[in-house]
């Protein structure tokens, strides 16, 4: 799985871990800081957490287009700078006034242009390790890995904001409301890892980097007046229309995506069990979790290993991680066998299974590569489609017969949001990574920065369009909430295999 992959890769996903834990750190909290802090309603709370996505996605457009004239190095370290100074704002407890809400947008919009010349651009010069010969073949599950770092940062973020939470409130007698300020500071510590990663690894991709211009002026002389033929143009305009399709649908996959952090957190909240009891209760505590990633990366390592030793050190891993587990269902079950579910930590669902099922959806594409059976990156595209449509299935299943004024006593199991959150990820794996190595692979040369900024912009007019289902919250039964989202996934799945053939030609 990680093999034959640039040194470059593994210091890059790294440095965008660091920052990613910061961001869903606060992302796990936002919405249910807006209406504890300033007593928003459903809706507003809605409009502004996918205002916010929808900037922080957005703005890469612009980051892509300046980093293509000043440079990748000089846009990252910009951004991280710029985004430190939003999460230290959002940190300061200000209170509920308008002053508070000042505040908050100004944070908002600091954090939003600092990822603009952070994320897009981290993501560009990981493609461009792969313009190599000796690791093109590599690009897709590349792309799988950086995803994975992605997510790790993402897993642990839910448990670290309740934590900071917990601490602040009994050890400070912190109010809710401040708490909340606590869970944000932490995003300004894990930049500071983000960017010593960076800096400290910088010589592993230091030639992808085009803030230090490598080529003399009469080489950029020679290429500037370089004519395309009629040929090239063709070329060009068809790579663009394969981009600008596959940019429409996924606007209607993130859309459905980003509910996580909106919807299903109010599902959550308001109408899934607030304990759980036995081997369910396991899930919620993140060290279960990792010690199940840990035996998954093992037994692939044991599938892998040519040496009796990868084996044995790969069983090891299992027993140990085995024992660690029973250790814990030992301990619980002393203390009665019950844990409090809080709402934010279902957001830590989607990273574990990206984590975890990230080798075995490697070992299976590359299982159908070598046979010649592996799907393209659109078809792929096509497929996480439907399989988002069948999430929201399980979401409808999940709320037949729920009224917006039901009682405790009907509170369904939380296992109905955890199967939702592994469907939702299966879909994730299929799209998203797949999609941001077709841009990297398709676009122009000369559009390369432009063209991710653009998967991004395509990124955040889903997540404006997030808000509709926080609109129809309380407005229309539940299981029209989510009947809208399975409608939309269905007909973008359509769609894509309506133009595969534009697509499956430039690949």
């Amino acid at each position: 799985m990680f093999e034959n992959q640039p040194k470059g890769l593994y210091a890059l996903a790294l440095a965008n871990t660091g920052e990613r834990f910061g961001y869903y750190t606060m992302l796990a909290i936002f919405v249910l800081f807006l209406q504890a802090n300033f007593g928003w309603g459903e809706g507003l709370a809605g409009t502004v957490y996918s205002t916010f996505l929808m900037l922080v996605y957005f703005l890469p457009i612009v980051g892509g287009a300046v980093a293509d004239k000043i440079g990748f190095g000089r846009c990252v370290t910009i951004g991280i700078l710029v985004m430190f100074l939003g999460y230290f704002t959002m940190a300061i407890p200000a209170g509920s006034g308008p002053v508070a809400v000042s505040m908050m947008i100004a944070a908002l919009l600091m954090i939003s242009i600092g990822t603009s010349l952070f994320k897009g651009n981290l993501q560009v010069m990981v493609g461009k390790l792969y313009d190599d010969e000796k690791y093109k073949n590599q690009r897709d599950s590349g792309f799988s890995i950086f995803y994975m770092a992605i997510n790790i940062g993402a897993l642990f973020a839910p448990t670290a904001a309740l934590k900071l939470m917990e601490w602040a409130k009994t050890s400070l007698h912190a109010t809710e409301q401040t708490a909340y300020h606590y869970a944000f500071g932490v995003a300004c510590v894990s930049l500071l890892v983000s960017i010593a990663i960076y800096y400290g690894f910088r010589w592993t991709f230091a030639q992808v980097d085009n803030t230090a211009k490598k080529v003399d002026a009469a080489e950029v002389k020679q290429e500037t007046l370089k004519e395309e033929t009629p040929e090239d143009k063709a070329d060009t305009r068809s790579r663009l229309v394969a981009l600008f399709l596959v940019f429409a649908v996924v606007i209607f996959f993130w859309m459905a995506f980003h509910q996580n952090g909106l919807t299903l957190t109010y599902f959550a909240r308001d109408f899934t069990q607030t304990s759980s009891t036995g081997w369910t209760a396991m899930l919620f505590d993140v060290t279960n979790i990792v010690a199940v990633i840990a035996i998954i990366y093992a037994l692939v390592a044991a599938f892998q290993s040519k040496t009796a030793k990868g084996k044995g050190i790969a069983a090891l891993v299992i027993i140990v991680a085995f024992a660690f587990i029973g250790y814990k269902y030992g301990a619980l079950m002393a203390e009665g066998g019950t844990v409090e579910v809080d709402a934010p930590i279902f957001q830590q669902f989607n990273p574990a299974f990206v984590v975890g099922l990230t080798p075995l959806s490697m070992l299976l594409f590359g299982w159908l590569a070598s046979r010649g059976k592996e799907p393209s990156a659109p078809r792929k595209i096509g497929y996480g489609m439907l399989v988002a449509g069948l999430g929201f299935v399980v979401m409808i299943l999940a709320s037949i017969g729920l009224s917006y004024n039901l009682n405790d006593a009907q509170r369904v199991s939380p296992m109905w949001l955890v199967m939702t959150y592994l469907i939702l990820t299966f879909a994730e794996l299929m799209l998203s990574p797949m999609g941001i190595s077709f841009v990297s692979k398709v676009a122009p040369q000369k559009y390369q920065g432009l063209m991710m900024g653009c998967w991004f912009g395509a990124t955040a007019i889903g997540n404006f369009l997030v808000q509709i289902p926080a609109y129809l919250w309380k407005a229309v039964p539940l299981t029209m909430v989510w009947g809208v989202l399975v409608v939309l996934c269905i007909a973008s799945f359509i769609f894509i295999f309506a133009v595969m053939k534009k697509l499956e030609k430039v690949c």
